[in-house]
């Protein structure tokens, strides 16, 4: 796992489109086999389609211009808690599908305590949707993120859950401990606070910056 310095970012001085969890439907369930599933239904994404959301989970790093200044990319899709994004490994044929791995850095409502820090080997990415599974240290398999994008007249329906655990007869074991000393309900919170958060920013930038990097291609 390539070496990325820890600790907060300064808040980007950037107006953004903070939309509050309440504009999206969001809950928690314990699954049959025990892991846990924290699942959000969004507001429907305006402007942005999902071709669009294909491309940007392919080209996460980099920068862009936003009101006028020249911003990270990912800091900006979520100007309080992001931190890094990288690809650590890509496919072959240097391009971002099944097969890559991303590298995240995060603090989740910028509470130290909900440090994201992990590396996450993608499974699916298309049009259809978006499925990579974090590993703690590189190597430890702990959560299933799993998205889902259906194209409408406005945008984009877009629903992704957070499963955490891992199958087997020891998490429903090890549940109440995991849950006590790595994630607990209001981590959980955390994290749809913040997904809502930047998934409801995608209507501020992504659409400019897809044209732009593909030649003015709606």
């Amino acid at each position: 796992m390539k070496k990325v310095k820890l600790g907060l970012l300064p808040k980007l001085p950037i107006k953004w489109n903070r939309k509050p969890v309440s504009s999206a439907e969001s809950g928690r369930e314990v699954l049959a086999d025990g892991r846990v599933k924290y699942w959000i239904r969004h507001d429907i994404i305006k402007g942005v389609f999902p071709k669009m959301l294909a491309w940007w989970f392919q080209h996460l790093e980099g920068d862009l211009e936003y009101e006028g200044n020249v911003y990270n990319r990912y800091h900006v899709w979520h100007p309080e808690d992001h931190v890094h994004v990288s690809y650590e490994t890509k496919k072959s044929d240097g391009s971002v599908g099944p097969g890559a791995k991303l590298r995240i850095v995060e603090y989740l409502g910028r509470e130290k305590k909900y440090l994201v820090n992990v590396v996450s080997p993608i499974e699916k990415l298309d049009k259809e949707g978006f499925i990579h599974n974090p590993r703690l240290y590189g190597f430890l398999p702990i959560a299933r993120m799993e998205y889902s994008f259906k194209e409408t007249k406005d945008g984009t329906l877009y629903e992704n859950c957070l499963i955490v655990g891992w199958k087997g007869v020891s998490f429903k074991v090890l549940r109440p401990i995991f849950e006590f000393f790595l994630f607990d309900k209001k981590h959980g919170f955390f994290w749809i606070k913040h997904n809502i958060e930047e998934v409801g920013q995608f209507e501020r930038f992504l659409p400019d910056l897809y044209r732009k990097e593909n030649g003015n291609l709606v």
